[in-house]
């Protein structure tokens, strides 16, 4: 009988485990937030379709990059610097209006008085 119990006991506590264990590898494989970026007060976002974009002007091998501009993927609708006001189109730095194109490169870019500024999609994993 002790042997039932205690095989009982070890069932029950590595389905635990393994159920704990699968919600921390499912927490930790979640796309970045405007939360994340916004705790620094230098970062400039955009929120499109549930991803981030950062603006990536200054990252070296963007810089490099030689790309033709694909279609238009977005508009900035609205600017906010709470995380808890944004949604699909909303910016903290670029304008209202700003178009957002897709490239034949990882980059995207954003369009502000024919400049063309360069923001890459932050995915994990």
């Amino acid at each position: 009988m002790n042997f039932s119990k205690d095989l009982l006991r070890l069932s029950i506590l590595l389905i635990f485990l393994v159920g704990c264990n699968n919600d921390d590898i499912s927490s930790s494989i979640s796309n970045p937030t405007p939360k994340e970026y916004l705790k620094n007060g230098n970062a400039d976002i955009f929120l499109l379709d549930g991803y981030v974009f950062s603006n990536a002007q200054d990252v070296e091998w963007v810089k490099e990059l030689k790309y033709e501009l694909g279609e238009q993927v977005g508009e900035i609708t609205k600017q906010a610097n709470k995380a808890s006001k944004f949604e699909s189109g909303t910016a903290n730095k670029l304008p209202i209006g700003t178009k957002i194109f897709k490239t034949d490169t990882p980059a995207y870019i954003a369009i502000v008085n024919g400049e063309e500024i360069p923001y890459l999609k932050m995915v994990e994993g």
